[in-house]
């Protein structure tokens, strides 16, 4: 087994736990700026989980 059978859930699971966090924040009436602190470890994290789709497809074709 590779290693992206490891890293895609994790790296899927981390989007979805800073999502609910800021989800939280938002019902809960928490601060603008930690609101946007989520908002941008999510961007963030979507980037990475995107870059590690990616190489888990490649390298199963190569």
């Amino acid at each position: 087994m590779n290693i992206f059978a490891y890293l895609v859930p994790i790296a899927l699971a981390a989007v979805f736990v800073v999502l609910l966090l800021g989800i939280w924040n938002m019902m809960r009436g928490g601060s603008a700026n930690k609101s946007q602190t989520f908002m941008r470890w999510r961007v963030g994290l979507q980037f990475v989980a995107i870059i590690i789709l990616v190489g888990a497809l490649w390298f199963s074709r190569h």
